[in-house]
C-alpha cells in the first residue's frame, strides 16, 4: 500500500466506526421511541427538529436537509405525521408555492412527553458505545463537535 492508499484506509476506517456508531446509538433510540410513543427515529427528528424554530415551522425543504431525507420520502414522513394529527402544513404567506410544516398542540405534547426518553436513551447508548474501545475515541470527540460549530 502506498501513502495515497494508506490515507484513504484511514479515513474509510474513520467512516466505518462513524456508521457502527450511528448503527448503534439509532437501533436504541428507534427501539425506546416505538415502545414509548410509536415514533420512528427519523419521525422524533421532525418533531424535535420543528420545536426548535420560531414558530415551530419550517419549509418542507428545510425539514428535509434536517432529516437527511428526500424531498418526496419527507413528503411521505409529512403524510404520515399530519394523519396522526401531530403537525401541519400550511400556505407560505408572502410565498404562495411556500408550503410550511408546522406542530400541532398534539405534536408538541407527544414530543414533550417522549423527549426525557430519546434523552436517557441517548445517555445509555453513548455510555455503551464509549466502553467498546472501537468507539471510545469517537464518543469522547462529540462534546467537542458541538462546540466547534
Amino acid at each position: 500500500m502506498g501513502i495515497k492508499d494508506d490515507a484513504v484506509e484511514v479515513r474509510a476506517q474513520g467512516w466505518r466506526t462513524l456508521a457502527a456508531l450511528h448503527g448503534l446509538i439509532e437501533g436504541e433510540l428507534e427501539r425506546s421511541l416505538q415502545a414509548e410513543s410509536q415514533l420512528s427515529v427519523v419521525e422524533y427528528t421532525v418533531l424535535d427538529a420543528l420545536s426548535r424554530q420560531d414558530g415551530w415551522h419550517m419549509r418542507m425543504q428545510q425539514l428535509a436537509r434536517a432529516t437527511a431525507l428526500s424531498a418526496s420520502a419527507t413528503t411521505r414522513l409529512v403524510n404520515r405525521l399530519e394523519d396522526r394529527g401531530l403537525l401541519t402544513r400550511i400556505l407560505c404567506a408572502d410565498d404562495r408555492r411556500g408550503i410550511y410544516t408546522e406542530l400541532t398542540t398534539s405534536g408538541v405534547a407527544l414530543l414533550e412527553g417522549v423527549r426525557p426518553v430519546h434523552d436517557a436513551t441517548l445517555e445509555r447508548a453513548l455510555a455503551e458505545a464509549q466502553a467498546i474501545p472501537e468507539l471510545t475515541a469517537l464518543v469522547d470527540a462529540l462534546p467537542g463537535l458541538h462546540a466547534s460549530v
